[in-house]
């Protein structure tokens, strides 16, 4: 089985934990595309969805889901999105689709937080195949690059991209992430970063892997 059908394989079994009625957080990429599509399927029994970018709430809409503010809702039931790079102890890197801020934010404010991932995303150490997106405000890029390097980093910046914040992106590479909770809280502490990609201290709650022959369940 390939990766896409493995990605839509965790992704439809992510609507047996929606509930009828609620509000519906949905994040952003390729594997999350899937769960917007299955989702619509059964748009009629939720309430509402919150989106992590402009780009997944065009895809809401396009598929007749409301998109509401967050601001303007009292409860994320659940909120449902891919990751990078998934621990089995469910901490995460999340970001390559420049979202990560919101992505951030939703997961937060969210009863529940369930990733979907195909197998190639489990790592047993953060940071062994994909960087660590950092958002940064434009004038402190070089600022932080600097900081990230004295960390141990070796950041690129993402030429180019620009977030739904209109911030840019440093992609790190090489971080000590033995410890993701720590380092993330460290790289929080940088002036000019707004948010990164670990996802250690808001992990996910549950974690749904496509792996061909079943959908495997971390929790």
């Amino acid at each position: 089985m390939d990766a896409d059908t493995k990605k839509r394989q965790a992704a439809e079994s992510a609507l047996d934990l929606v509930e009828t009625g609620s509000v519906v957080g949905v994040g952003t990429g390729s594997t999350t595309n899937h769960f917007i599509d299955a989702l619509a399927r059964i748009r009629f029994r939720v309430d509402g969805t919150v989106a992590s970018s402009e780009a997944t709430a065009a895809r809401l809409r396009d598929r007749g889901l409301r998109v509401a503010d967050l601001n303007a809702v009292d409860e994320v039931a659940v909120y449902v999105d891919g990751a990078d790079e998934c621990t089995r102890h469910r901490q995460l890197v999340k970001g390559a689709g420049g979202a990560l801020t919101r992505e951030k934010i939703i997961a937060a404010a969210a009863r529940q937080f369930v990733c979907i991932v195909d197998d190639s995303k489990l790592v047993d150490v953060l940071g062994t195949k994909a960087p660590v997106p950092v958002e940064v405000i434009p004038m402190a890029r070089g600022y932080v690059a600097r900081q990230l390097v004295a960390l141990g980093g070796n950041p690129f910046w993402r030429e180019g991209a620009v977030t739904d914040n209109g911030n840019v992106i440093l992609d790190v590479h090489g971080l000590d992430l033995v410890d993701p909770t720590a380092a993330e809280g460290t790289l929080d502490q940088i002036t000019g970063t707004v948010a990164n990609g670990i996802f250690a201290r808001r992990r996910a709650d549950v974690v749904l892997i496509g792996a061909g022959a079943e959908v495997r369940k971390l929790s």
